[in-house]
C-alpha cells in the first residue's frame, strides 16, 4: 500500500498541533507502507519509505486583497498537489488548507479520500477577522471534502459529535482516532539553559502557556487571570504569530497592563524549537491551556509527557486527554457568542483559571502526583505506534471497499 498525505504544515514549517501530528504519523506509517507527503514549503526528504516534498506558490500571481491571498495560495497548492501526478492507493488530508487537493486527487485519480479533522471551520467564526470572504471559501472547501470523503477521522469523540451535527457526512464513515505523542521525544529533562536565555528565574515557580495568539487558544483569559495569581509565581507566555495585527495589539496592551508593578511575566514572542519547548514544559510548575475551542489539544499531551500537571478549559476533546483531578484540573467554560467572531466567556472564567492554578501552586505533592499520572497516561494511551496501526487498518478498509 502507498498513502499520499496532503498537509499545510510539515517540519521545519510547523506552527500548530496538526503539523506535529502529520510529522509523527507519517514517520510511523512509513514503518508499515510507502508514504508520500506533499506540504506547503520547500521541504525535500527521502528517508526509506517516507518521501516529503514541499510546494511553494508565486505570491506575485495572487492579486487578491488581504486574507484572500492566503486562501487562494492554499487552493493553488492544492491544484499543484494533484497536478504533480499520483500513484498512491489513497489520499489523506489534514486541515482545510489541503482539502481541495484531496478532492481533486480523489476525482481525478479515482482513489479513496480520507480526511482527519483537527478543527472545524464553522466553530472558528472569528477567522473571518483574518480572512474576510476567504472564510466562506474555507467553509465551502471543508464541507465539500468532509461530505464526499470515504472516511473521516475525528481526533476526539467530541469532534465526531460536532461533525455529525454540522455536516451531512455518513455516520458510519466517521471514526475516532486520537492524536498521539512520542514519549521518547517528549520527556522530562534536566537542562535549563533555555530558561536562563529568556530570563526565567530558577528559584521561582512558573506557569507556562505554549501556543499561537489566536482567539481560539484563549491566551487573553490567562493574561487576565495573572493579577489573581500569587505574586511569587512567574508566568511564561511562549506565544507568537498573532492571527491579525489587532489581536497582536490587544495582547500587547493586556500584557503591559498586568505587568505594571509585577515582576516575572516573561513573553517569548517566537515559536521555539521542540528541544527548547521541552525544557520549558519540564520545569514548569503548571501548564495552562485556556482554549475556548480545542478539538483535541496536543499541547496538553506534550506537557503531560514532561510530567507537568495541567490546568485546562473543559472544552472539546480536552477532557479525553486531561483527567480532571488525576492529571490536572479542568475549568468549565460556558461560552456565549455575542457576535459572529467575538466569543465571550463569563467573567468567572479567568477567575476560575487563577483559582485552579493557585490550588496546584499551593500543593507541591499534588503537582508531583498529577505530573507522574500524566506521564503514565501518555505512555499507555497515546503512543504513535498504536495510532499508526489504527490508521493503517482504516486505510485497508477504505481501499478494500472500493475493489
Amino acid at each position: 500500500m502507498k498513502a499520499l498525505l496532503l498537509t499545510n504544515e510539515y517540519p521545519p514549517h510547523v506552527y500548530g498541533g496538526a503539523g506535529v501530528h502529520v510529522e509523527f504519523l507519517s514517520r510511523e506509517l512509513a514503518r508499515l507502507m510507502d508514504v508520500d507527503v506533499r506540504c506547503f514549503g520547500d521541504q525535500q526528504v527521502d528517508d526509506g519509505r517516507l518521501r516529503v516534498r514541499g510546494y511553494g506558490v508565486d505570491e506575485r500571481a495572487i492579486a487578491a486583497p488581504g486574507g484572500l491571498r492566503s486562501v487562494f495560495g492554499a487552493m493553488a497548492r492544492g491544484v499543484a498537489f494533484g497536478a504533480s501526478g499520483v500513484d498512491a492507493d489513497l489520499v489523506h488530508c489534514h486541515t482545510w488548507y489541503s482539502h481541495l487537493g484531496g478532492v481533486l486527487v480523489k476525482q481525478a485519480y479515482g482513489i479513496p479520500l480520507v480526511v482527519t479533522v483537527h478543527s472545524l471551520e464553522p466553530l472558528r467564526p472569528w477567522k473571518r477577522e483574518q480572512l474576510g470572504g476567504g472564510y466562506d471559501l474555507t467553509l465551502w472547501i471543508e464541507r465539500t471534502a468532509l461530505e464526499m470523503a470515504d472516511a473521516v477521522i475525528a481526533v476526539s469523540e467530541e469532534t465526531r459529535a460536532d461533525i455529525r451535527r454540522l455536516f451531512d457526512a455518513d455516520p458510519d464513515r466517521v471514526r475516532v482516532i486520537h492524536n498521539g505523542i512520542d514519549p521518547s521525544v517528549y520527556h522530562p529533562v534536566a537542562a535549563r539553559d533555555v530558561l536562563d536565555r529568556y530570563g526565567v528565574a530558577p528559584d521561582r515557580p512558573y506557569i507556562l502557556f505554549v501556543g499561537r495568539i489566536t482567539r481560539q487558544k484563549g491566551l487573553i483569559h490567562l493574561v487576565r487571570a495573572i493579577p489573581e495569581l500569587a505574586r511569587s509565581v512567574q508566568v511564561v507566555l511562549c506565544a507568537g504569530a498573532p492571527d491579525t495585527p489587532e489581536i497582536g495589539r490587544d495582547m500587547e496592551a493586556a500584557v503591559a497592563d498586568v505587568s505594571q508593578g509585577r515582576e516575572g511575566v516573561v513573553w517569548i514572542r517566537e515559536m521555539l524549537a521542540r528541544e527548547s519547548a521541552i525544557q520549558l514544559y519540564s520545569h514548569a510548575a503548571v501548564f495552562c491551556c485556556p482554549s475556548i475551542y480545542e478539538p483535541f489539544g496536543i499541547i496538553n499531551l506534550e506537557a503531560m509527557a514532561c510530567a507537568t500537571p495541567v490546568v485546562a478549559s473543559a472544552v472539546g476533546g480536552i477532557p479525553e486527554v486531561v483527567v480532571d483531578g488525576e492529571t490536572g484540573l479542568l475549568v468549565p467554560l460556558e461560552q456565549q457568542v455575542e457576535s459572529p467572531f467575538e466569543p465571550i466567556d463569563p467573567p468567572r472564567f479567568s477567575h476560575d483559571l487563577a483559582a485552579a492554578i493557585n490550588r496546584l501552586l499551593a500543593d507541591a505533592p499534588l503537582r508531583a502526583r498529577m505530573g507522574a499520572a500524566g506521564r503514565r497516561r501518555v505512555e499507555s494511551h497515546f503512543a504513535w505506534s498504536v495510532i499508526a496501526q489504527r490508521t493503517a487498518e482504516l486505510y485497508r478498509n477504505v481501499t478494500t471497499a472500493r475493489l
